[in-house]
């Protein structure tokens, strides 16, 4: 058992203007030495963890130089994509790797989904308090 960091809902306004909250997640992420700080929506739904196009070009990473096709599902089965594989640090903890479907499109979020942030992160949601609480996997499970 790790010693869990507690995180804040941030609370705003969803698509049509009703008032919501959702869990997003300060991180840093660093690919070949660049890094930038982001803000990314927890996303349990999500199959893969999402990266925008402008984002990637943020971090130095080339399109061109990227060679494995992803094929992203739902409302973004649209956007062409390609795996990015970056260092990330989430509060406390020690940098993890994620990849991520880095999209041709800035019309995508930044999400952290199943593949693979919830395979490195333990992740409790405590909606009805605002609040959620990121563990880093156990390292001696079995």
């Amino acid at each position: 058992m790790c010693n869990a960091q507690q995180f804040s809902f941030t609370e705003g306004f969803d698509a049509f203007g009703v008032p919501d909250a959702l869990p997003q997640l300060n991180l840093a992420i660093t690919y070949r030495g660049v890094s930038t700080k982001v803000s990314a929506l927890l996303d349990t739904g999500a199959s893969v963890n999402v990266l925008p196009y402008s984002l990637g070009v943020q971090l130095g990473a080339v399109w061109e130089e990227q060679s494995t096709s992803v094929t992203l599902a739902g409302n973004l089965a649209s956007a062409e994509a390609k795996g990015l594989l970056v260092s990330a640090k989430v509060g406390d903890f020690d940098p993890v790797r994620l990849v991520f479907a880095w999209s041709l499109s800035d019309d995508v979020p930044l999400l952290l989904g199943r593949m693979n942030f919830f395979l490195e992160f333990d992740v409790c949601f405590y909606r009805s308090q605002l609040v959620f609480e990121v563990c880093p996997k156990s390292r001696n499970a079995s």
